[in-house]
């Protein structure tokens, strides 16, 4: 099985320039590199049967992506509305500022079949693309955003996958967000 990175999940994972909330201590070229190397501690089903997930134990030195929400911190969360790419639209999301997570214990990588990405107009030369990753200290899935599973629902053509949206799916990524927090640095 091969793996490649996404040109979506490049520039999220490995911006230009470099930001410290996004994969730290691997080029593009070695991350991919070892996931072709390296199996998987375990290979969880994604939200649709096309996405598979890839728990490996963190080699590199990302930060986990989240922060729980407390009292001590909840001064710090900020918000704005921002689009992933120049085709998207921009949707309200929240981050924490002035807050630098551990190092994750595990990298969850999120990937694509082959026939999804043509779909999205982001072909591969593999069996799987790369279109995310997930910093976490638990080899588990980070729920989702729910504004994620929104644009999924809403199609190709506004940056989703065509998914339709799955009401309890969208109840338990709720229920973990109202909770938690990406972060980033000012």
């Amino acid at each position: 099985m091969q793996i490649r990175l996404t040109k979506f999940a490049r520039t999220r994972l490995f911006p230009s320039p470099p930001r410290i909330n996004a994969v730290q201590g691997a080029t593009p070229e070695a991350f991919e590199a070892h996931l072709n190397a390296h199996p998987p501690l375990k290979v969880l089903d994604g939200y649709a049967p096309f996405c598979k997930l890839h728990v490996h134990r963190n080699w590199t030195q990302t930060r986990c992506l989240t922060v729980p929400i407390t009292d001590d911190n909840r001064h710090l969360l900020r918000s704005g509305y921002e689009a992933r790419t120049r085709d998207e639209l921009p949707v309200l999301v929240r981050w924490f500022e002035g807050i630098v997570p551990p190092v994750a214990d595990y990298l969850i990588v999120i990937l694509y079949s082959r026939e999804q990405m043509a779909k999205e107009n982001d072909a591969i030369d593999a069996d799987w693309g790369v279109v995310g990753c997930l910093a976490t200290a638990e080899p588990q899935e980070i729920p989702m955003a729910p504004i994620t599973m929104m644009r999924n629902a809403l199609g190709v053509g506004e940056g989703g996958s065509g998914v339709p949206m799955d009401r309890e799916a969208y109840r338990r990524s709720v229920e973990y967000w109202e909770r938690h927090a990406n972060w980033r640095v000012p």
